[in-house]
């Protein structure tokens, strides 16, 4: 089996930027994604605009190019396929990582090849596997990860229901249906106004005692002023106790035990890295708040040859990753380990 110089682990824009770099500096680098290109960017709600503007989430110096002051999740996937086909990058997709060894000086990383559906859906990537294993051997590995794929569950009965959802797509199918989102930052707001003005009936519930600090400036006058009127109940600083095929059952702090009507509910409640498999590889992650330990310039794990890019590097904090930064870790990476490569020959 060949050795590459460099495996790169996820196809988001942290993971193309690495490989791009790699390419441009002469490193023999392969990409496995377990799910679909930008994975996580598919999942996004179907009619998300972005936060930031266009020029902030251009890799490789490819222009994002949208008649936009913002792009939408549809532009975005379009223009990362283009940055994939214009580069060709190498990317191997249904490829999962279940182990990474390290064998003297080089990493042995095993995968399990999946079936994919003929058309994925929005959502956590559902692995079904049956595709065999494959063993890849590398000098170096980066972790583009991300944190999208892995829920924070709540842990309460009946979070496993089929009306019940982690991810927020489109607010058609819920015309005239009660909805209930739980959440309080920009996820459950905006899922809640697009609820709300597609003719469906949303509550929200917080266990906090407002709406989160995050809240992009211009969703938070208007998220705040459809709860003041009424148009989008509203709980805060209550808690989720169990989840009924037709309600929710919740409880305000010192209160009684309520049963809100639900034909759907959406978890809005956050993501996290796949901090399992960064431990079995080696790597160190605080067990509060779930970050990897690494060098802040290089991003280099306590694992040598072992490294961290984009979202994954945030722990619980998913809100100080995002594209916009993520996308120039890969570029120092490939410097580091293009420089100590030279060195060894």
């Amino acid at each position: 089996m060949p050795l590459r110089d460099v495996l790169i682990v996820g196809a988001g824009p942290s993971g193309l930027a690495t490989a791009i770099a790699a390419k441009q500096l002469g490193l023999d680098y392969v990409i496995v994604e377990k799910g679909v290109l930008v994975n996580s960017v598919f999942n996004f709600p179907t009619h998300m605009v972005f936060f930031t503007t266009p020029e902030l989430l251009e890799i490789g110096g490819l222009p994002l190019v949208t008649p936009y002051e913002k792009p939408t999740r549809l532009e975005a996937l379009r223009y990362y396929r283009r940055v994939v086909d214009t580069y060709d990058l190498q990317i191997s997709f249904h490829e999962k990582v279940v182990a990474i060894e390290r064998d003297g000086g080089t990493f042995v990383v095993t995968t399990e090849i999946g079936t994919p559906n003929a058309a994925p859906k929005p959502g956590p990537t559902e692995w079904q596997g049956g595709g065999g294993r494959r063993v890849r051997e590398a000098r170096a590995v980066v972790l583009a990860i991300g944190y999208y794929d892995l829920p924070n569950y709540l842990g309460v009965p009946g979070e496993d229901l089929p009306h019940v959802s982690h991810y927020y797509t489109d607010a058609h199918p819920f015309y005239r249906r009660r909805v209930v989102i739980v959440g309080g930052k920009n996820s459950a707001a905006e899922a809640a106004l697009e609820l709300f003005r597609a003719g469906a009936y949303p509550t929200l519930v917080h266990r906090h005692a407002a709406l989160g600090d995050s809240i992009k400036y211009w969703v938070r006058p208007d998220i705040e002023n459809r709860i003041k009127e009424g148009s989008i109940p509203a709980r805060f600083n209550t808690c989720v106790l169990e989840i009924k095929r037709a309600s929710v059952v919740v409880q305000t702090h010192g209160g009684p035990v309520e049963e809100i009507p639900a034909d759907q509910v959406f978890l809005l409640t956050g993501y996290h890295p796949d901090v399992e498999l960064m431990r079995s590889a080696g790597v160190n992650c605080d067990p509060v708040t779930l970050a990897p330990e690494m060098n802040q310039e290089t991003f280099e794990t306590n694992v040598p040859n072992l490294f961290v890019a984009g979202g994954a590097i945030a722990g619980k904090k998913t809100g100080n990753i995002f594209i916009e930064n993520g996308r120039f870790h890969g570029e120092k990476i490939i410097k580091v380990l293009a420089d100590r490569l030279r060195q060894t020959e």
